[in-house]
């Protein structure tokens, strides 16, 4: 997506897509968006990347022990399971996501992010081996959920809505609101613990066979979809009953906001069998409200849900809250 400006307000210029396995198609738009006069021939951009092992988590800490020396490192490693040593970690208020002040903190409920200092650089060693400058590296993850959270508000809606992503180990569950990320957990059912099912399921012979099929978009998955799922809608019941028994609010909506289009069906099978429909987004009057918005070539374009991603790198919902105080 190219826009006029690298942060709001701004005018989007363009949009291109292509499959996450298309070399020759990333390479024809990274060469169609270059400028003519772009510094060492680097297409600079602002990239939302999901490492394997991104860090957004949702916790509770003492606010009363943050100053202590190694608090901070010893919950994250106890919490997460991950060595604080090997990451790049931030630490952020839950209910907008603003920077956690160590010096001054009231506040229990915080938002762990962050990656793996080697992820970081193999990403950005990638992208620039691929003509590509990241003037700005955000976890996709995070400015998703960000972008959620304030198009909720924005468009009124008050009951919580489950966000999942589906990666190939794992599961990212959030249940996020206009109030913010309420929670988060890990779940162990990724996209491959749907490869042994497909496998029996269609009588193939290996794993390998069951792979490329499912990934493939040759296939019609739908029914068998709910065999598919079925491990993951447990884990995922239980982390909603939870949260509903904690909290008495129900969920309302669903979106599994990573998923590739040729895996976009999936999500209407989750759907189905939790009971909880898939959100609809009308993306354009919450962008314009945030100071993005569109040129003559592309005003007339649909932006359906599957542009949520790169949308999300956007808005500045900071500016927009301090304009918002400033009027007050």
């Amino acid at each position: 997506m190219r826009a006029n400006s690298h942060k709001a307000p701004m005018v989007i210029e363009a949009f291109a897509e292509c499959e996450v396995d298309d070399d020759e198609g990333w390479d024809q738009i990274v060469e169609h968006f270059l400028p003519k006069n772009a510094p060492n021939g680097l297409l600079q951009a602002i990239c939302g990347v999901y490492a394997a092992k991104r860090l957004v988590r949702q916790a509770e800490i003492d606010a009363r022990k943050v100053k202590q020396d190694g608090y901070i490192n010893e919950f994250a490693a106890s919490k997460f399971r991950i060595d604080p040593a090997v990451y790049a970690l931030s630490l952020m208020n839950a209910e907008d996501g603003s920077d956690y002040q160590m010096a001054a903190a009231t506040e229990n409920q915080v938002i762990f992010a962050g990656m793996p200092h080697a992820s970081i650089a193999e990403i950005q060693n990638n992208l620039m081996a691929q003509n590509v400058y990241p003037e700005r590296l955000e976890i996709g993850t995070l400015s998703c959920l960000g972008a959620l959270v304030d198009y909720l508000k924005f468009s009124e809606i008050k009951q919580p809505v489950v966000v999942l992503e589906l990666d190939l180990d794992i599961a990212y569950s959030f249940i996020v609101s206009g109030e913010g990320l309420l929670a988060s957990r890990l779940l162990p059912q990724g996209l491959k613990s749907m490869i042994p099912v497909v496998q029996k399921e269609l009588g193939l012979k290996d794993e390998g066979s069951a792979r490329k099929l499912f990934f493939s978009n040759t296939f019609d998955f739908t029914g068998m979809g709910p065999k598919l799922v079925a491990r993951l809608i447990n884990e995922l019941q239980s982390s909603i009953g939870f949260f509903e028994v904690q909290t008495g609010q129900s969920i309302g909506h669903l979106i599994c906001s990573n998923l590739s289009s040729k895996l976009g069906w999936l999500e209407g099978v989750i759907s189905i069998q939790m009971g909880v429909p898939s959100i609809e987004m009308n993306l354009k009057p919450w962008l314009e409200s945030r100071g993005v918005s569109f040129s003559a070539d592309t005003a007339d374009m649909e932006i359906t849900r599957e542009w949520l991603g790169v949308l999300s790198l956007m808005p500045r919902y900071d500016a927009v809250q301090t304009e918002q105080k400033e009027a007050e």
